[in-house]
Parts: C-alpha cells; sequence; structure tokens
C-alpha cells in the first residue's frame, strides 16, 4: 500500500505527543489525515483535521467513523494511539479503575477497528497500526494494569490480522520504550494507595522521571508508524529506538533468573 494524496488515515489520540507526530508525518506522506481527541481542540497538528471523540463510548466512535467516510468515501489506514498510563501498585487499584484502563487501552482499540472494518473489508485493503509498548512484552512493576492492557494488545494485534488478511487488511504494532511526551504526567493515580507501597512506588516513579531525560523523540515512533502505513512487505512488529530493540533481544536470548535481576535494579527494586 504506497501513500498517496487521497489515501485516507484516522489517528487517535492526536492533540499531543505520539499521535500528534504520528498524524503531522502521515499528512507530510501525503495522506489525508483526521486525527482524534478527547474534547474539540484548535491546536491540532499541522494539515490535520481534528474531530472529538471518546474510545470508551461506542456513539462517539460511530459518528468518527461515519463522519470520515462521508468526507473521503474510504478508509484506508487506522492509527489506535490513544491511552493512558498507571503508575501503581497491583493492589493498589480497584477492579473499576482496572476496568476503565481496560476501556481506554484496549476496548478502545477493539471499537475502533470494528468501526472501521466494514468500510475496509468494502474497499479489499487497509493497515491497522496499534500503538503498543516494549511493556507489552516484559513485566513492569508498578506498571503491572497498564502491562496487562498491553500484553492484551498484542495478542489481539496478532490475532486480528490472521483473521482479516484475507481481505487484504493487516496489522502491525509498533513497540516504542520510553518515550519523551507528557504520556507520564497524565497518567492515574492509584484510587487506593497504600502506605506499604508508597516507597517503593516513588521510588519506580523516580526511576521513570531519569529515563525519560533520554527518552526517544516521538518523532521516531511517527517514522515506524509512516512505515508500516505504507510499505508493501509489513513486519507485524515494529520495535522503535534502541532501548526497546535491546530489551526485545535481550528477553528472548538472556536467561530468566539474569533478566529478572536486570529489570529489578533498572527498576530499584532490592535484587
Amino acid at each position: 500500500m504506497n501513500a498517496h494524496f487521497g489515501t485516507t488515515a484516522i489517528v487517535t489520540g492526536a492533540s499531543s505527543g505520539i499521535g500528534r507526530a504520528s498524524a503531522e508525518a502521515l499528512a507530510q506522506a501525503g495522506f489525508t489525515v483526521f486525527g482524534t481527541s478527547r474534547r474539540p481542540t484548535d491546536n491540532g497538528p499541522e494539515n490535520v483535521t481534528m474531530l472529538a471523540c471518546d474510545v470508551t463510548d461506542d456513539s462517539s466512535v460511530a459518528l468518527l467513523v461515519s463522519t470520515v467516510l462521508s468526507k473521503t468515501g474510504r478508509i484506508d489506514v487506522l492509527v489506535n494511539n490513544a491511552g493512558v498510563g498507571l503508575l501503581a501498585g497491583a493492589e493498589e487499584s480497584s477492579v473499576a479503575q482496572v476496568q476503565a484502563l481496560f476501556d481506554v487501552n484496549l476496548f478502545g482499540v477493539v471499537r475502533m477497528t470494528n468501526a472501521v472494518l466494514p468500510a475496509m473489508r468494502q474497499r479489499g485493503e487497509g493497515r491497522i497500526i496499534n500503538i503498543g509498548s516494549i511493556l507489552g512484552v516484559i513485566p513492569a512493576a508498578y506498571s503491572a494494569h497498564y502491562a496487562a492492557t498491553k500484553h492484551a494488545l498484542e495478542g489481539y494485534s496478532e490475532s486480528l490480522d490472521h483473521e482479516i488478511r484475507a481481505f487484504n487488511i493487516r496489522v502491525a504494532i509498533i513497540e516504542p520504550a520510553y518515550t519523551k511526551t507528557v504520556f507520564d504526567q497524565n497518567g492515574w493515580e492509584p484510587d487506593f494507595p497504600l502506605n506499604d507501597y508508597a516507597e517503593a512506588r516513588a521510588t519506580a516513579a523516580a526511576a521513570i522521571r531519569d529515563v525519560m531525560l533520554k527518552a526517544d523523540p516521538p518523532e521516531l515512533v511517527a517514522e515506524a508508524v509512516v512505515t508500516a502505513a505504507t510499505t508493501d512487505r509489513l513486519k507485524r512488529r515494529y520495535k522503535v529506538g534502541k532501548t526497546a530493540r535491546q530489551i526485545g533481544l535481550l528477553r528472548r536470548l538472556v536467561p530468566a533468573e539474569a533478566f529478572d535481576k536486570a529489570l529489578r535494579k533498572q527498576t530499584r527494586l532490592p535484587v
């Protein structure tokens, strides 16, 4: 699927960070791009039409897709980027909070995907690009529920790709490590914080802040999105940045005990 002017893309969560960079990069590559944010914004990405959409709301998603189809008659690429973080001990979140996290990070992807697939199947082509995380392939202390959403996204994406390939529709998942965005600042706090975890949670938060100083720019992720949207030889997974590639390699090759110790050291947990 080579990009050309008139080809239509939707990018969710496009008001900032990876979504904004991806929307702008796709526009520069020749796509007609519609970006979404939960609330209307006048400060959207350059050359991108911004529309309000809440990916946790069925009717909002349906309205977005029908609006895009009415304007362009086609949806060629969907970039599922909208997401939220949660830094908390697993015990510190209620089931309701975890359900709300999954409603954005996983079920939001499912809603958007289900909404665009009929038009893609009718045209006999399409690309669905899901913004995952390296935390979808490794554990993450004090991000257990966030990692769970990204692990689930991995399984969903790969399985879906097998199902819809017969219609010339493919799925790719982008796996960045830490990326310089406001994502970590906008993440949720545990709704049942416990003193027993307070010190270790604060240490984990400090480790993340330190790593973010050397994090990859969102434009690096955007390059992978454009590649996945335009290449004729799609890969199922795109690890973005040196850190993500190194972690992925270590996860496959290093003995479990050694990887466990390295992970705990990285997150400043007792080894």
